[in-house]
């Protein structure tokens, strides 16, 4: 039976506090640390050579997806009450709402060096040390909204502008492209400063802290973020009648894109599995 992914703003006490502790649970025995290092791994970007399967390419949604499959399984292996909570950062928008409270995933860092004071993953409460890491810091660390240049949560017609979009992506099958809902949903827009952060991008951005680097992961916020993408999904393929991944096909040997993507019937690296068979996981979970 498929389990429920619930909006963080309808968690009761009881299914916070269980929440937290499978996280802490997993990272006191060293399995949170891995998902820090594969997502570490797998973020490549337009400019470097290979393959590109968690950013900047058409597999950002079914990777992201199948990662979050895997933190939620450790998860209820701990606890089998726990599922992944998401957070609508197109309604809970102020740096004190949901997810921000000390019974969740606690507060701001604050004003000297971003670290985070409050709440079970500040880290003078001893539980969450960041050991994989690209900064020289090992506390957890935030700028909600981006104090020094004030930024904006995406709202919910920047939403709408990714789902209105018919096509899941299209060529160059990059950040360059203006087309495509998986880019308009990722966010690599043209241009300087907000305006090139976009939907998932200025999420991101408007966190701040760790959230700005590959190392992303070490904040919990992340996996909220990325369900809540995940949900958006969904909801575009309700939207466009079930429409499919793209490309179908790899492209060909000339194309400068030629086994940098990963196409529909094609093994999404580091699972065995492909975006087809990611496409679909209403037998797995469904949202609340």
């Amino acid at each position: 039976m498929a389990y429920v992914r619930k909006d963080a703003g309808t968690l009761t006490a009881d299914e916070k506090r269980r929440f937290v502790n499978a996280l802490l649970e997993i990272k006191r025995r060293g399995e949170y640390d891995e998902f820090v290092r594969i997502h570490i791994a797998y973020y490549a970007s337009d400019g470097e050579r290979g393959l590109r399967t968690a950013h900047m390419a058409p597999s950002f949604l079914p990777w992201h997806r199948r990662f979050l499959l895997d933190l939620e399984s450790a998860l209820r292996r701990v606890d089998s009450s726990v599922t992944l909570p998401y957070w609508d950062w197109t309604r809970d928008r102020t740096t004190t709402s949901i997810p921000w409270t000390a019974d969740l995933l606690g507060g701001n860092g604050r004003g000297s060096d971003h670290r985070v004071m409050t709440g079970p993953f500040a880290h003078h409460e001893g539980n969450w040390n960041l050991k994989v890491r690209v900064t020289e810091g090992e506390f957890l660390t935030r700028d909600l909204g981006h104090r020094s240049a004030p930024i904006e949560l995406p709202a919910k017609s920047d939403l709408e502008w990714a789902l209105g979009e018919p096509d899941y992506d299209v060529a160059p099958w990059d950040s360059t492209v203006t087309r495509g809902f998986r880019n308009r949903m990722e966010g690599w827009g043209s241009g300087r400063g907000s305006a090139s952060w976009r939907n998932h991008n200025r999420v991101h951005r408007w966190v701040g802290g760790v959230m700005l680097t590959s190392a992303s992961v070490n904040d919990p916020v992340f996996w909220l973020h990325h369900a809540f993408v995940d949900l958006q999904w969904h909801h575009w393929q309700r939207r466009h009648g079930g429409a499919r991944y793209l490309p179908a096909t790899p492209p060909g040997s000339g194309d400068a894109q030629h086994g940098r993507i990963v196409a529909r019937q094609e093994r999404l690296p580091p699972w065995d599995v492909t975006p087809a068979e990611l496409e679909d996981v209403g037998r797995i979970y469904r949202y609340a």
